[in-house]
């Protein structure tokens, strides 16, 4: 048996040995991973020359002003006293790919949407009575002169129609995102005939003279409408958020003291939860066994209960299940396997839940003698802020970036005149024979872009500004994650404490990751990175083939996701522990890495039940936190606390603040926990390492609390005090 113990602990390394030297993280250390902290700083200068790139070639007004057919920016330079966009023939925008796109019809500048329906056969049938038209209703592009001294006859006019150089009709509108959309269906159910749309006595026909109906208007707007009209909820969203921003700021805040008390109380109660958790299961497996018998015995002579599941099917109806015996068998049956295995973990595992226990509530002091570990998690905050938005800012410049693109269009559909070699040719306004071509035909403005090796990598550019987001933004969470471990190992390895606690230990720690060991976080950084990026790429294609009838394709992608998920997963884990040894030993990212490795997998039983008592005690943390503030915050914002009433500001949507309020605290009790998550990982590699260092004896004495020795049967001895053997090493 010790043979084969001793084959185990080859396999994945050999145990620490004891060093005289060793008193916590290592002072005297070197750069590691020289090259990858080279190739980051080229990868950052490249990340920075791509933002410049960026900034010089894009535009992002081109984004945030709409553009009409002659590619001029509606409300901008020129064009500001006419910031919007009107569309003449609506029914060419019924698809969302129109809105992405663009809709293949006329657009023009407008200083005001119009108000009421209208059709040019009224203007033109006034004009045949004799009659001056109303030339204010014409919306027609630029360079096309409609006007009481233009000189214009009716057939002139209804020209300008097929052509579709002046709008056909138009219809009661509202500015959604600057562009003028139809009033809601409703509205144009009240005003329109059912059968067809009219304007006073005369019908609304489109360029080619067919009638237009209320539901073509309905369908020709209904993609627009649902992707501008939430500017307005979100306009109102904005100013509820503006009304109550200070009380917001409050809500965080008392998330950020919730969150503080509940790290300290943790030492005492910490042991209190977990068994009071665990006795709880038990109670709730014994009697949900117990009503799964009583309801197995009370069916025993009821007609149909003897029948199997597979026999009844498959139904929607749950309770066709529970008039049958097997149902009540079944599930009387994994209680009790559930059971059985909870009592067995308790039997054989309980010293190490204790173990964990223990951790958790070191960990509480540690946090407490080092009350500048609960503010650092800031600094990574506010970089990952600062990442963020600059990354937006690339994104946004790189997405505007290119030139107006123009080609040869001819609106008029029932036109035959036109060379079909000529349409859709890149074109330019200024230089466009008319003469040439139909009267029709226009040179029309279609996007943005351009054919240099600049505009053709644009897709390039964004993937690379993508990763660089993914990279740099792990590269701060390992910085703060090895920053915080240097701090705590300081803690565990301080042989008296409080009293050996070296000063200062998160600055003397931070400074050790920015001086030695960069290249150490990159490489870590990157790996991690390279999966994201991959997993980017497959919901990618993923989108791409939505549509597919592929299956085996759908299948081998969903497999690859959830392969690269659970690789994701596995790295950062693996990647936070060679952190903590870089801390601590100051060696290389590999190292390191298997160095955590190999001492994880001697205890991996220990391992599996600190990170099990530790991701439960940090989910309820953050379930009470959360659940805290937000009570409060739901009383205080619906007025039901009656001495702070008059400070409840007047709201559209009371649940904006309320949700934004439950959002932040969850977030804020996140980086409260992830600290303390961050010294226990930290106390209980440092415990292994203490556990094969040393033995208690004068020379190797333990540095782990009074409470871990007394549930391992250990103890620091005393000069000439031989050691008594109190635990049989399975704990």
């Amino acid at each position: 048996m010790a043979k084969d113990n001793e084959g185990e602990e080859k396999k994945y390394g050999e145990p620490a040995k004891f060093d005289p030297e060793f008193k916590g993280p290592i002072d005297n250390r070197s750069c590691t991973d020289i090259l990858c902290c080279l190739l980051f700083i080229v990868f950052i200068a490249g990340f920075l020359a791509v933002g410049i790139l960026a900034w010089v070639h894009g535009d992002p007004k081109l984004l945030l002003y709409p553009t009409d057919s002659q590619g001029n920016l509606c409300g901008n330079g020129a064009y500001a006293n006419k910031p919007f966009l009107h569309f003449f023939n609506l029914l060419d925008c019924a698809s969302f790919a129109s809105v992405l796109n663009g809709c293949p019809t006329p657009q023009v500048c407008v200083e005001t949407c119009p108000t009421e329906y209208w059709a040019y056969a009224i203007e033109t049938t006034k004009m045949n009575l004799g009659q001056e038209p109303d030339w204010s209703k014409f919306i027609c592009v630029e360079g096309v002169n409609v006007g009481s001294g233009a000189g214009l006859t009716a057939a002139q006019i209804e020209q300008y129609v097929k052509d579709e150089k002046c709008a056909a009709y138009t219809v009661s509108s509202k500015a959604y995102g600057g562009r003028c959309i139809p009033s809601l269906v409703e509205t144009i159910g009240e005003t329109l005939l059912d059968t067809g749309a009219s304007a006073g006595n005369v019908a609304l026909t489109d360029s080619s003279g067919n009638n237009i109906t209320a539901g073509q208007i309905s369908a020709g707007t209904a993609a627009l409408a649902l992707v501008l009209s939430a500017q307005e909820v979100v306009q109102e969203i904005f100013t509820d958020m503006v009304a109550s921003w200070y009380l917001i700021l409050g809500g965080l805040g008392a998330s950020m003291v919730v969150s503080f008390i509940y790290i300290v109380i943790m030492r005492w109660i910490a042991g209190v939860m977990v068994w009071f958790t665990i006795f709880a299961v038990i109670v709730l497996n014994i009697f949900g066994i117990y009503y799964c018998y009583t309801q197995y015995v009370e069916l025993e002579n009821v007609q149909g209960s003897d029948l199997s599941i597979s026999e009844v099917g498959f139904t929607t109806n749950i309770s066709t299940y529970t008039k049958l015996r097997d149902t009540w068998l079944g599930i009387g049956i994994a209680l009790s396997v559930i059971l059985l295995i909870i009592l067995l973990i308790l039997i054989f595992l309980r010293n190490r839940i204790r173990i964990a226990i223990a951790l958790i509530k070191e960990s509480s002091r540690a946090v407490s003698n080092i009350m500048s570990t609960l503010l650092f998690p800031l600094i990574p905050w506010i970089l990952q802020l600062i990442l963020f938005a600059y990354w937006g800012a690339v994104a946004l410049f790189l997405a505007s970036s290119g030139q107006a693109q123009f080609e040869v269009q001819d609106y008029n559909t029932t036109n035959s005149s036109t060379p079909s070699n000529l349409t859709g040719q890149s074109c330019t306004p200024s230089t466009f024979d008319t003469s040439a071509v139909s009267s029709s035909v226009q040179c029309a403005f279609v996007k943005y872009g351009a054919t240099s090796l600049y505009y053709q990598n644009l897709f390039y550019l964004q993937i690379f500004n993508l990763f660089g987001l993914f990279w740099v933004m792990n590269f701060i969470v390992a910085l703060g994650q090895c920053t915080l471990a240097g701090a705590f190992a300081s803690y565990y390895w301080a042989f008296t404490k409080p009293k050996d606690i070296p000063t200062f230990p998160l600055t003397a720690s931070f400074g050790r990751s920015l001086r030695y060991h960069l290249g150490s976080l990159a490489f870590g950084s990157f790996i991690i990175a390279v999966v994201q990026i991959i997993r980017v790429m497959l919901e990618y294609i993923d989108h791409k083939l939505k549509d597919s009838e592929n299956r085996a394709a759908k299948f081998l992608l969903k497999c690859l996701k959830c392969c690269f998920w659970c690789l994701e997963k596995l790295l950062k884990f693996l990647n936070k522990n060679a952190y903590i040894m870089i801390a601590i030993y100051g060696k290389n990212f590999c190292v390191s890495a298997k160095k955590a490795f190999f001492l994880i997998m001697r205890n991996i039983l220990r391992v599996a039940a600190v990170n099990s008592v530790t991701v439960f005690l940090m989910f309820l943390g953050k379930l009470v936190v959360t659940g805290i503030v937000g009570t409060l915050s739901f009383y205080f914002f619906t007025g039901r606390i009656t001495f702070a009433a008059e400070y409840v500001p007047n709201l559209k949507y009371y649940m904006v603040p309320i949700i934004v309020v439950v959002i932040g605290a969850y977030m804020v009790a996140a980086c409260f926990f992830s600290v303390y998550n961050m010294a226990v990982d930290t106390l209980f590699l440092c415990f292994l390492e203490d556990l094969e260092r040393n033995d208690g004896s004068p020379e190797k004495p333990y540095y782990m609390s009074k409470e871990l020795m007394g549930i391992l049967g250990k103890k620091n001895r005393k000069e000439g005090e031989k050691e008594k053997k109190g635990c049989c090493g399975c704990c």
